[in-house]
């Protein structure tokens, strides 16, 4: 395999780069997001440095594009380029949402489910960034995917106690429709997370 690694030009190495690149930026966000919420509302210009994440992440996306269009051989098939470059694209747009959600919306106090769900989503982001770089020489990552599941279960558990409190004790339908608005962007953070997972996954099995 490393014989296989050493064939890949230095221009297909530039996709293994960006995807690597890509993984950290999904950290970056969910961490920003994790302190706004922990720190909010006095946190909540954090927000400005989770926008600028998220035009990161649009940057890295549109260079990946670019660099598919300029390239005739690919080090892995172009769907799995594109469909893993929107997939980590997608994790950051969905954080950023749900900090943005938290201003539009006046948010004056966080929920507890809420931080809970930002830190899954952190543990989640970790686990892909660590998993990416063993993309370069299709190594095993289940480890990552398991452990990703796991976090994502946990996500959907959170998510659903979440919804069903707002139910609860006669809260305010306007406030019940924000949080809940905040809560499906957090699970669909999550979500895009595991199904990044999924992608990596099935692109090692076929390059193996």
């Amino acid at each position: 395999m490393a014989r296989l690694m050493q064939l890949f030009a230095p221009g297909d190495r530039e996709f293994f780069d960006l995807f690597e690149e890509a993984g950290t930026n999904t950290v970056r966000a969910a961490d920003l997001l994790d302190q706004l919420l922990r720190g909010w509302p006095e946190s909540k210009e954090l927000g400005r440095e989770l926008l600028i994440c998220e035009q990161e992440g649009d940057r890295i996306t549109h260079d990946l594009i670019r660099k598919l269009n300029n390239t005739f051989v690919t080090p892995i098939e172009r769907e799995d380029i594109l469909t893993l470059a929107s997939g980590l694209d997608d994790i950051v747009d969905f954080t950023e949402e749900a900090a943005d959600y938290l201003n539009l919306y006046k948010i004056e106090a966080p929920m507890e489910q809420a931080q809970r769900l930002s830190h899954v989503l952190l543990q989640c982001t970790r686990q892909i960034a660590e998993a990416m770089p063993r993309l370069r020489g299709f190594r095993d990552i289940n480890h990552f995917v398991v452990e990703i599941n796991r976090l994502e279960n946990d996500g959907d558990r959170i998510t659903r106690e979440a919804i069903a409190s707002l139910f609860d004790g006669g809260i305010d339908p306007m406030v019940v429709i924000r949080w809940k608005d905040i809560y499906e962007r957090l699970e669909a953070a999550i979500d895009a997370c595991e199904r990044v997972a999924h992608i990596l996954e099935s692109v090692v099995i076929k390059n193996a």
